[in-house]
């Protein structure tokens, strides 16, 4: 099965506003930009994905998303990260109707595209399915197979409430890095200690050591 991975990103200048005592305001965007490119870098490289499409109004982050490879579709609904999964989601289907989608985190910079071929291998055995992030609360990817709606109910607690809508969680071990999400600095040092990619790695000289 090939996937289209549909990755949300808001603007940046209004995103990881918790990495505010790891980055100072005018350091964050560029470092949440670097978290998107690694993961689109990686969803891209992953055998199992078809193509990558960003639902994003920030411009930087279209033009340097859109440089890499992935199609940058507008949030149309602005009514949130589950109107622009599920807006992005409509995008792919209408080009393609029997698409399989999956809805993937934008700030994963430790992403593995042989870990992700894993994930998304075992999502294709159900006709819903979900992974849960490091932190064991949140969702770092939710699958949906072909003709399948995807439902996305991201947001805090999201774990819970993707097993109460009747995906299935995956429990894979060995796939640390596509559970690995940002959203602080103690969780930028995980991602840097699995091993970020080369756009955080270079945002993060000067700001940053792992294990520091």
């Amino acid at each position: 099965m090939q996937w289209t991975l549909v990755i949300p990103l808001k603007p940046l200048s209004r995103a990881k506003s918790r990495l505010a005592d790891t980055a100072a305001d005018g350091v964050r965007p560029g470092l949440v930009l670097a978290f998107a490119q690694d993961t689109v870098a990686a969803g891209l490289a992953c055998p199992g994905v078809a193509d990558v499409v960003v639902v994003t109004d920030d411009g930087r982050a279209g033009r340097e998303l859109s440089a890499l490879g992935a199609r940058i579709v507008p949030d149309t609904p602005a009514r949130g990260l589950n109107a622009a999964l599920a807006h992005g989601a409509e995008a792919v289907r209408l080009v393609r109707p029997g698409a399989a989608v999956a809805a993937l985190n934008a700030d994963l910079p430790a992403l593995r595209a042989a870990e992700l071929a894993r994930v998304l291998g075992a999502a294709a055995e159900f006709p819903r399915a979900f992974l849960a992030d490091a932190a064991g609360v949140g969702t770092t990817l939710l699958a949906a197979g072909a003709h399948r709606e995807l439902d996305p109910r991201f947001g805090p607690g999201s774990r819970a409430r993707h097993r109460g809508s009747g995906a299935r969680e995956l429990v894979l071990r060995g796939v640390d890095s596509v559970r690995q999400d940002v959203d602080t600095g103690d969780d930028l040092r995980a991602a840097l200690a699995l091993g970020a990619g080369p756009y955080t790695t270079a945002a993060c000289v000067g700001l940053l050591a792992p294990g520091a």
